[in-house]
């Protein structure tokens, strides 16, 4: 048996991976961070509560377990006979989001997590250097909150345990569910579908986001280095992609804009017209003191906004019992968790909410809206 053959054998994927690898004990180890969908067949069995996408425990917990988040890690298993020590791991980010990545490392009965590593689309990084036993090895990928209701939701097969910032936990277990993008991106496409995202999400028309460069990627990205009085220079620059971040989360004379004046979270969803189909689609995190730029694509004839101030636990905060929200009277469907849809009928019966968006005025090209204390 060859060599190649012997290292794929050693190597086995866990349900629906985030991730992949192949790993030799004579190089550097690259896993490849383009990811999978799942299966359809993979859903919740009942609805998450709170609201957003985060759960609230049933039951108390530590201080320190409060201060931890759940994992969903995608899992490399090692032949566990084998023992094999590897080189250093490197990952390789392949999907056209910015990414922050979290490892888990099984040896033996221990289970330690690090994390977070910031990964740009086409880029690689080494996360774990020198000498690495291992029986296996858990990573977990999760996409900016700046994208909005982003990559399609996976489950891997451990739950680890990691902080909401820089961390390294030495017994990490118990955990929940975490996202991924099934797109196929060589690192060249992965790069520019990036762009692509954000130019969008920053009110540049650079759709669809496929990888793929044209004369609209392009004129779209000469318009964001012009009004941002870059030079062409920064595009192959490894700080660009922290320049679009920054733009993103600046009030923009182009698209819409949401800027969060208050000191609460602040989730926020998005609705189109385009004459025929009314499209809503959240949820948009915006920490207090930043702004955020939803993602619309195309020319709508109308945009509806809709925003939401939350508590530690994702309850909708209220002030002398009334709910602390911005929105207006056209109803449309939101559910608690991630969504898009594009049926606003009967909401309540299709497992969704009525909710009352705001008609935004986009009449001068661009509208900024900030959300204050009353």
């Amino acid at each position: 048996m060859s060599k190649a053959a012997t290292r794929k054998k050693a190597v086995t994927t866990g349900i629906v991976p985030a991730i992949r690898a192949l790993l030799s004990r004579r190089r550097k180890e690259d896993v490849d961070g383009r990811a999978f969908a799942a299966p359809k067949g993979l859903r919740p069995r009942r609805r998450v509560k709170p609201r957003h996408d985060e759960p609230k425990p049933r039951q108390p917990r530590s201080r320190l377990t409060r201060l931890l988040m759940a994992l969903p890690a995608a899992v490399l298993s090692f032949l566990a006979s084998s023992a094999p020590a590897f080189a250093d791991l490197k990952l390789c980010n392949r999907m056209s989001y910015v990414v922050e990545v979290a490892i888990g490392i099984d040896d033996k009965a221990a289970t330690a997590t690090r994390g977070w590593f910031r990964m740009d689309p086409a880029a690689c990084r080494v996360v774990v250097q020198g000498t690495l036993a291992a029986d296996r090895i858990l990573l977990h990928a999760r996409a900016l909150g700046l994208y909005g209701s982003s990559p399609i939701p996976q489950s891997g097969g451990d739950m680890l345990c990691v902080a909401a910032n820089n961390f390294v936990i030495a017994a990490a277990r118990q955990c929940r569910s975490g996202l991924a993008e099934d797109s196929e991106y060589d690192d060249e496409q992965a790069r520019l579908a990036g762009i692509q995202r954000l130019l969008v999400i920053a009110g540049y028309d650079a759709a669809p986001i496929d990888g793929v460069d044209g004369p609209k990627t392009q004129a779209a990205l000469a318009a964001f280095l012009k009004n941002r009085a870059l030079t062409v220079d920064i595009v192959q620059s490894p700080n660009f992609f922290a320049a679009m971040i920054d733009a993103v989360q600046s009030p923009s004379s182009t698209g819409l804009t949401w800027c969060n004046d208050t000191r609460h979270k602040i989730m926020a969803a998005v609705a189109t017209d385009d004459g025929k189909t009314v499209v809503s689609r959240g949820w948009y995190r915006i920490d207090p003191g930043k702004c955020l730029h939803p993602d619309v694509t195309g020319q709508p004839k109308q945009i509806f906004s809709f925003a939401e101030a939350v508590d530690a636990d994702n309850r909708t905060i209220r002030l002398k019992d009334k709910l602390l929200n911005w929105g207006g009277a056209t109803q449309l469907c939101t559910r608690e968790s991630k969504f898009e849809t594009n049926e606003q009928g009967d909401c309540t019966s299709r497992g969704f909410a009525t909710t009352g968006f705001a008609a935004v005025d986009m009449s001068g090209g661009g509208n900024t809206l900030r959300f204050a204390m009353p």
